[in-house]
C-alpha cells in the first residue's frame, strides 16, 4: 500500500481518504440518494470504500490520458460522486477545476475557454443539455463521462480494470484545486489553491473539530464544489466522525434525514438554514439532538440561530459563524448560544485566530472606519490562495503585500470584533448596512424567508421578500416592522425559488438589482406589494 505522508502542513485531496482508512476505514458515509457514477453503491460506504473508488476511478483517468498538472474542469449533475471525481483527479496530480452545477452553458464554455483546452469530466445529462451547443472539441482536450456512453465523449465505465497508478504528489506551492467565486458580481473567477493553502485551511478547521468531545454524527448540506467540502471531508474523515451528506435541501426532505439520523452536527449555508425554519414546526423534532451547528459561508441572520439552538435538546447547543472568503477560507469566527443568540448584533464576525489569521481595517477617504464610515477589511492567512486563473492583474490588485482586499467594508469594536456591514458593491447610501436592516425586520416577521435589499432604478433601496407559503405580505405589518428604520422603497414580493442564487445559496444581488429593474421599468410600479412573474425566471438556484 502507499504510504500516505502524515503531515498536517499540507493536505492533498487525493490521498487523504487513502491515509484516513488507516485509522478509521469503517466510518460511515451515508448519502440521501444514489451516486450517479458509481450507482452500485448504494446510499452507504465506509471511508475504506470511498477511498477505493478514488483509486480507481484516477486509474482510470490515467488510462484516458490525463496527466499531472493538466486541468481537469469537473462539470456534473449534482450528486456526492462529485467528491469522488474531484479528488480522483487530484490523485494522479492532475488540477480539478470544480465548476457549479447550476451554471448555465454560456458561463461554462467562457470558464472552459479561460483554462486553455482542459480535460472536460461531465455526464450524460449535461452533455444533453447545457452543453450541448457548446463547440467542446475546440474548447477541451478530451471529453469524459462519468455516468455511460455518450457520442462525444468516452465514458469512464469502459476503462474499467485500467492498471494501477501510484499517487502523484505535486510540490505543495503547485496548482493543487480550482475554485470558483460565487458568481455574484459577474462570470465566476477561478480561484487557484495549493496543497499549502489547503493544510492550512484545513488545520484551521481541525482545530474547530478537536473541541467535540465525543463522536458526533455529522449531517451536511454543502456545494460539493465548494472548497469548503473539501476540506470538511479531509478533517472528518482523518477524525472518524460518521458523516451524512443531503443532496436536496428542501426543509421536508431535511427534516426526514435528520429524523433517521439524528445527527449531532449540522453544517449548510445561511439560506438554507433561514429556509429551514419551517422544519422546526415538525412535532419529529428534527433538529433536537444537534448539538453543533455551524455556517461558514457568510452572515447569518441573530433570529434564526436563536430558534435553532432553542429547537435542540442538548445542553448547551452552540452555533458557530465563520466569516472567511474564497480566495483565503477562514478568516474569523465567534460562537452563539441560547443566552446570545437573539441579543447578538447580526454583523459581528467575531475574531481572527492568533497565530492563523488576522485583519485589519483601512479608511475609504481618510476618516477613521467607522460604522457610519467602514473601511475595507483587509486579511492575512497562511490559507490565501495562489491566484486568479488567467486573471493575474485582476487578483494582483487585491493583494497589498501580506493583505488580501476582498472587496468587504466594515469596522473594528473597541472590544476588537470585526462588524461586516456590507460587500463595497452593495453600499447604497444613506443606509449603514442593508444586511443589518434585513436581520431586525427578518427577526421581526416570521412570516419572511427572505428579504434582500437592492438600489431600485432610481437608486433608492427596494426590498424583495419572499413569504412562507408565498402568502401575500400584510402591508399594516411590514410598515410597523420599519418603521423608526432607513426609508426604504415599497417592497416587490417574490417567490423563494425564484431568486437568482449561487452554488452556496447566496442571493446574487447585482442580479436581482438588475432584473428587478428591468422588471419595473417594463411598466410594473413599486406602489405597492408585488408578486407578479418572478424576477430571475431561469436563474441558477439552489
Amino acid at each position: 500500500m502507499f504510504k500516505v505522508p502524515k503531515s498536517k502542513k499540507f493536505l492533498y485531496l487525493g490521498v487523504v481518504s487513502e491515509r484516513a482508512a488507516q485509522k478509521y476505514g469503517d466510518t460511515p458515509i451515508t448519502l440521501d440518494h444514489d451516486m450517479e457514477a458509481f450507482p452500485e453503491v448504494g446510499q452507504k460506504l465506509t471511508v475504506r470504500e470511498f477511498a477505493q473508488l478514488v483509486a480507481d476511478t484516477a486509474n482510470r483517468l490515467w488510462a484516458a490520458g490525463v496527466r499531472p498538472s493538466e486541468h481537469v474542469a469537473v462539470y456534473k449533475t449534482s450528486s456526492f460522486d462529485i467528491t469522488v471525481l474531484a479528488c480522483a483527479v487530484a490523485r494522479i496530480g492532475a488540477v480539478p477545476a470544480m465548476l457549479s452545477p447550476h451554471l448555465d452553458g454560456e458561463t461554462i464554455g467562457k470558464l472552459l475557454e479561460r483554462l486553455e483546452r482542459p480535460t472536460l469530466l461531465t455526464d450524460e445529462a449535461k452533455l444533453s443539455g447545457s452543453l450541448a451547443g457548446l463547440p467542446l472539441r475546440e474548447l477541451t482536450e478530451r471529453v469524459l463521462s462519468a455516468t455511460g456512453p455518450h457520442p462525444d465523449a468516452v465514458a469512464l465505465a469502459d476503462l474499467a480494470g485500467a492498471p494501477e497508478r501510484r499517487p502523484v504528489l505535486l510540490d505543495p506551492d503547485q496548482p493543487a484545486l480550482m475554485t470558483h467565486t460565487s458568481g455574484t458580481t459577474g462570470v465566476p473567477k477561478l480561484v487557484v489553491h495549493s496543497a499549502r493553502s489547503l493544510g492550512a485551511r484545513g488545520n484551521w478547521q481541525d482545530k474547530v473539530v478537536s473541541f467535540i468531545r465525543k463522536r458526533e454524527t455529522v449531517a451536511m448540506h454543502v456545494s460539493y464544489v465548494h472548497s469548503r467540502m473539501y476540506l470538511g471531508l479531509a478533517v472528518l474523515q482523518t477524525r472518524g466522525m460518521p458523516m451524512v451528506f443531503m443532496d436536496d435541501g428542501s426543509p421536508a426532505h431535511v427534516a426526514d434525514i435528520l429524523v433517521r439520523h439524528r445527527p449531532g452536527v449540522l453544517e449548510t449555508h445561511p439560506n438554507s438554514f433561514l429556509e429551514w425554519e419551517e422544519m422546526l414546526e415538525d412535532p419529529r423534532r428534527p433538529i433536537s439532538n444537534v448539538k453543533y451547528f455551524n455556517s461558514t459561508f457568510d452572515a447569518i441572520h441573530p433570529s434564526t440561530m436563536h430558534k435553532f439552538l432553542h429547537a435542540s435538546d442538548r445542553r448547551s447547543p452552540v452555533f458557530l459563524q465563520v466569516y472567511g472568503q474564497s480566495e483565503c477560507g477562514p478568516l474569523a469566527g465567534r460562537t452563539y448560544r441560547r443566552r446570545n443568540a437573539l441579543k447578538a448584533d447580526g454583523r459581528c464576525q467575531g475574531y481572527p485566530t492568533p497565530g492563523m489569521t488576522k485583519y485589519r481595517l483601512v479608511s475609504r477617504g481618510g476618516a477613521r472606519p467607522t460604522k457610519e464610515n467602514p473601511g475595507y477589511i483587509d486579511v492575512a492567512t497562511a490559507g490565501r490562495a495562489l491566484t486568479y486563473y488567467g486573471e493575474q492583474e485582476r487578483f494582483d490588485k487585491q493583494v497589498i503585500g501580506e493583505w488580501w482586499r476582498g472587496g468587504d467594508v466594515g469596522y473594528r469594536t473597541k472590544w476588537g470584533c470585526l462588524h461586516l456591514l456590507d460587500r463595497e458593491v452593495d453600499v447604497i447610501p444613506g443606509i449603514d448596512s442593508t444586511l443589518e436592516i434585513e436581520d431586525a425586520v427578518l427577526h421581526k416577521l416570521d412570516e419572511l424567508t427572505e428579504l434582500v435589499i437592492v438600489p431600485g432604478p432610481d437608486k433608492r433601496p427596494v426590498p424583495v421578500v419572499c413569504t412562507r407559503g408565498d402568502k401575500p405580505l400584510d402591508p399594516e405589518r411590514w410598515k410597523a416592522a420599519v418603521a423608526g428604520g432607513p426609508a426604504l422603497g415599497t417592497p416587490v414580493q417574490r417567490r423563494l425559488s425564484d431568486l437568482p442564487r449561487t452554488a452556496t445559496a447566496k442571493i446574487r444581488r447585482l442580479e436581482l438589482a438588475r432584473q428587478l429593474a428591468e422588471t419595473l421599468t417594463s411598466g410594473e410600479t413599486a406602489d405597492e406589494p408585488q408578486s407578479t412573474p418572478p424576477v430571475g425566471a431561469g436563474a441558477a438556484a439552489r
